[in-house]
């Protein structure tokens, strides 16, 4: 196979590559936490005791953030943790994550296949083959319903489509298997022609 060096040949970038992961990391988060403040808490507004004359600190109420069972001070409310990035940055950690992968021969190029049987023992013994048990990403050339229902009970397997790669998946993958197909679709999808799109 030839590999586009302008997609599996680059320097690699690493804070694009970093900003890529962290995108990813914060556009998943849920932002459900939440807290209650003094005005939020159940419970009675009346003063506890007098102002002067007993020795003791000046209290308005008992939902106080210094009592026991008070509110909570620049407690956590539910946020929108995620953000966009630019689409060129995107494109150039990919292409970055590639070609490291390239580089230190973590990348194994295979012929297409297909599990038409969508069981897990028939995709268990194509992997064997070429696939260690550790973390391993395969990129697809398309869709396929079939191969990506065999893996689901797999352990540490995942599965891409060539044009939707995740930074996140890709890096931290011991060893990133890609189809025939899949490597003629990205090295025309993240190409010079890619980019002109």
């Amino acid at each position: 196979m030839e590999l586009d060096d302008g997609v599996f040949g680059l320097l690699v970038n690493e804070s694009v590559v970093w900003y890529a992961i962290n995108n990813e990391l914060a556009n998943k988060r849920l932002g459900t936490a939440c807290t209650k403040g003094r005005g939020e808490i159940h419970g009675s507004n009346a003063k506890p005791y007098k102002q002067k004359g007993g020795g003791r600190a000046r209290r308005g109420d008992k939902k106080s953030p210094l009592l026991r069972g008070g509110g909570t001070v620049f407690g956590p409310k539910p946020r929108d943790y995620s953000y966009s990035m630019p689409k060129k940055a995107k494109r150039l950690a990919l292409k970055s994550i590639l070609s490291l992968k390239a580089q230190s021969e973590t990348l194994k190029i295979v012929e297409d296949f297909s599990v038409a049987s969508g069981k897990t023992k028939d995709l268990v013994e194509i992997l064997k083959n070429f696939s260690p048990e550790q973390r391993t990403v395969i990129i697809l050339k398309d869709d396929d319903p079939l191969i990506k229902r065999a893996g689901r009970n797999i352990p540490r397997l995942s599965f891409l489509s060539y044009n939707r790669l995740q930074a996140h998946d890709l890096f931290y993958a011991r060893q990133v298997v890609a189809l025939e197909g899949a490597v003629k679709n990205l090295n025309a999808f993240y190409g010079p022609q890619g980019e002109a799109k």
